[in-house]
């Protein structure tokens, strides 16, 4: 049984990964994630997830591009493994596999992506790029993906597609190893996508049942196509000394929620949770609590004492999640504390599992 990886968000974005009012601890800048991410290192985070934003949205008016702060965040780093996120439609996939190889070979192999297919509207609009329907929108992340396994893997890139087009494109130097692809989505376009082409798929907050349905259904269409893919899982993680405390806080980053930037957060995401044929989009069921943390973190339940909290995690170990990807309120001090109390427990209650012989 392999063990967990944790990631977790970088806040690249103002505003931190609450849409509330209530003060945090947490910054944007390069400064501030420079920290963070030191931090993460060092206290067992075995990846950092860096978002794409290039307008305001939920509340978030100021943006750090997210292959360029990788860049940087590599070189004040020696173990942490950076995906960042890109949006096909904003970049062309030939261009993003150089920078993806070119961080992967200044960061002694360390880069990785994730594939966004797009919510927003408006960004794609404001940058005088065409909007497409949910499943071209999917159509058009495969390819993206398809072109950068070409670059990847093989000596030339040949690719014709509705989307791109490359005709007999070197990619040297190449990365030493083949760079991870991530990629996210609830929608059965999304799904299958993933079994066709992505390593890892990333799953907004849910339930336990919910997760587990997901992961049978994308586990039975990967095998479909004779293959595997793994499973990352977000959570928003409030650890404190007593489940009151933790409790407590989440009412209060609920109570305080920024009604404004929540309600433009919903109308933003109504078309993706709602466009796909089986109403199942990555927001379709999110109530207004869940869409104060803005991946549905609340769900997954990192709310409570590091042993409540340990003992989730292996729970969704058992299911066959992968990566326990995390976001942080006050991120200084809470990745340390997640880092510090959390980690460790889990670690321990994965050796107790292979010697009770428990596999995922």
């Amino acid at each position: 049984m392999s063990r967990l990886s944790f990631a977790y968000w970088v806040p690249n974005v103002s505003g931190g990964l609450v849409v509330s009012k209530l003060p945090q601890k947490t910054g944007w800048s390069y400064e501030a994630n420079k920290r963070y991410a030191q931090i993460a290192e060092e206290v067992g985070f075995d990846y950092a997830l860096l978002q794409t934003r290039f307008i305001a949205s939920y509340g978030a008016d100021k943006q750090l591009e997210a292959i360029t702060l990788a860049s940087a965040l590599g070189a004040v780093t020696s173990k942490l493994k950076l995906i960042t996120a890109v949006l096909p439609g904003l970049w062309h996939p030939a261009v993003y596999a150089k920078m993806l190889t070119t961080l992967d070979h200044v960061t002694n192999g360390r880069a990785a992506v994730n594939v966004v297919s797009g919510w927003l509207k408006d960004e794609f609009t404001a940058y005088g790029e065409e909007w497409l329907a949910h499943d071209k929108r999917y159509e058009r992340s495969e390819e993206f993906i398809r072109v950068l396994r070409q670059f990847f893997e093989e000596e030339s890139a040949n690719f014709k597609g509705d989307y791109y087009t490359i005709n007999d494109a070197p990619m040297n130097p190449k990365s030493e190893a083949t760079i991870p692809i991530f990629q996210g989505g609830n929608s059965q376009d999304a799904r299958k996508m993933a079994a066709r082409v992505s390593d890892y798929y990333f799953m907004n907050g849910n339930t336990l049942e919910g997760f587990k349905k997901q992961i049978d259904d994308v586990k039975a269409l990967a095998a479909k196509e004779g293959r595997e893919v793994k499973f990352a899982v977000n959570g928003f993680a409030i650890v404190r000394d007593t489940e009151e405390e933790a409790v407590q806080l989440l009412r209060d980053i609920v109570s305080n929620a920024d009604e404004e930037a929540v309600e433009g957060f919903r109308q933003a995401v109504k078309e993706a949770g709602q466009s796909s044929q089986e109403k199942e989009g990555m927001w379709a069921n999110s109530t207004k609590e869940d869409l104060v943390q803005y991946n549905d973190g609340f769900k997954t339940g990192f709310i409570g004492t590091p042993e409540q909290v340990a003992n989730r995690i292996i729970e969704l170990k058992k299911i066959g999640v992968d990566i326990v990807l995390t976001g942080h309120f006050h991120y200084e001090e809470d990745l340390r504390r997640f880092g510090e109390q959390v980690i460790p427990l889990v670690r321990e209650k994965e050796k107790q599992l292979v010697e009770t012989g428990v596999h995922s």
